[in-house]
C-alpha cells in the first residue's frame, strides 16, 4: 500500500542571503505558513511505531468486535502496510473489506475485495471474497420506482458465486438472493407495464408484462402479469392472445384471484379460455413447464 505523503516541513532558513537569491527567499517566506500549518495539522495522528502483525491484527479484531468498524478497516490495512509480505497482511486484506462491509461502506469493501480477488486469485478464501463482493451490491438493492442498476450487478455477482463455487454454503445462498433480486427486477418490469396500461399504451404494457412472463417465470409477479396481458390484448381486440393468456393462468395459477378476475373479463367478452400452440404466451410457458 502506498503511504500518503507528508507536507514538506521547512526548516528555519540560516545564514547569509545572496541578493540574486532574494526573490526565491521571499517565496519561501510565503509558502513557510502554508507548510507549517500543513505539519501542525499531523501532530494528533498516532506516530508510525512498527508492531509484530498479530498484534495489529488482534487489534483489528478487538475494534470488529466492539463493532468499532472503521477503527477496525484502518488497523487492518495498518497490518498490510507494515508487513506487506506477511501471510497475515493476505487474511487483513480481506477483514478490511469485511469492516467496510459492517460500516456500510459498500463502495470501499467493493474496491478492497476486487483487489484482494486480483492478488490472490488461489486463496482458499476466495470464494467468501466473491461472496461478499455480491453481498455489497445486494445490500443496496433500492425500491422497484429507482433505478435498478445495483439490482442488475448483484445479479452478476451472486451468480458468479454459484457458477464459481457451485455446492458451496456460499452458492446455496447466493441462488436464494438470485431469486429475490429477480422478483425485484420483475417488479419493477410490472411497475413500467401497469402505468403504460393506465395511459392506454397496451403495446407498450404488454412489452412489460411478456419479459416477466418470458425472463421471469419462477417470480411471484407471474400470476398478475398474465392477467394484465388478458387485459391488454381484450383492449386490443386481440382475443386469441387474452384466451391463450387466461388458459395458462388457469392451468398454473387455477386458485388465484388473478386467474378469476382473467376469467371474468372473457365471459363478459362471450369468450373461455383457449390454449393455443400458436400463441407465444404458451410457447414461453411451455418452456418451464
Amino acid at each position: 500500500m502506498l503511504m500518503t505523503a507528508r507536507p514538506l516541513c521547512l526548516p528555519p532558513l540560516r545564514g547569509f542571503v545572496r541578493l540574486a537569491a532574494r526573490p526565491i527567499l521571499l517565496a519561501l517566506a510565503v509558502l513557510a505558513p502554508l507548510a507549517l500549518t500543513g505539519c501542525s495539522s499531523n501532530e494528533d495522528e498516532v506516530p508510525y511505531v512498527e508492531r509484530p502483525p498479530e498484534q495489529i491484527y488482534n487489534e483489528a479484531s478487538a475494534a470488529m468486535e466492539a463493532k468499532r468498524y472503521k477503527e477496525a478497516a484502518k488497523l487492518f490495512d495498518e497490518v498490510e502496510r507494515q508487513h506487506p509480505y506477511s501471510t497475515w497482511a493476505t487474511k487483513a486484506q480481506l477483514m478490511a473489506a469485511f469492516s467496510h462491509y459492517q460500516d456500510l461502506k459498500y463502495d470501499d469493501a467493493i474496491i478492497a475485495l476486487d483487489r484482494f480477488i486480483q492478488l490472490h486469485p488461489g486463496n482458499d478464501q476466495i470464494a467468501y471474497a466473491y461472496y461478499l463482493k455480491a453481498l455489497s451490491y445486494y445490500e443496496q438493492i433500492s425500491d422497484v420506482r429507482r433505478d435498478q442498476k445495483m439490482t442488475k450487478l448483484a445479479l452478476e455477482g451472486l451468480g458468479d458465486v454459484v457458477r464459481r463455487f457451485p455446492g458451496t454454503d456460499y452458492a446455496r445462498d447466493a441462488k436464494l438472493k438470485l431469486d429475490l433480486a429477480n422478483d425485484h427486477l420483475a417488479g419493477k418490469e410490472m411497475e413500467i407495464g401497469r402505468y403504460y396500461l393506465r395511459q392506454g399504451d397496451y403495446n407498450a404494457a404488454i412489452g412489460r408484462f411478456r419479459t416477466v412472463v418470458e425472463n421471469f417465470q419462477t417470480t411471484s409477479h407471474v400470476p398478475e402479469a398474465l392477467h394484465r396481458l388478458v387485459e391488454a390484448y381484450l383492449a386490443l381486440g386481440v382475443t386469441s392472445e387474452a384466451q391463450a393468456a387466461a388458459a395458462v393462468l388457469g392451468h398454473n395459477f387455477p386458485g388465484s384471484e388473478w386467474y378469476q378476475d382473467s376469467y371474468a373479463l372473457l365471459v363478459d367478452a362471450k369468450l373461455q379460455p383457449a390454449d393455443s400452440h400458436k400463441s407465444w404466451i404458451t410457447r414461453a410457458w411451455g418452456s418451464v413447464f
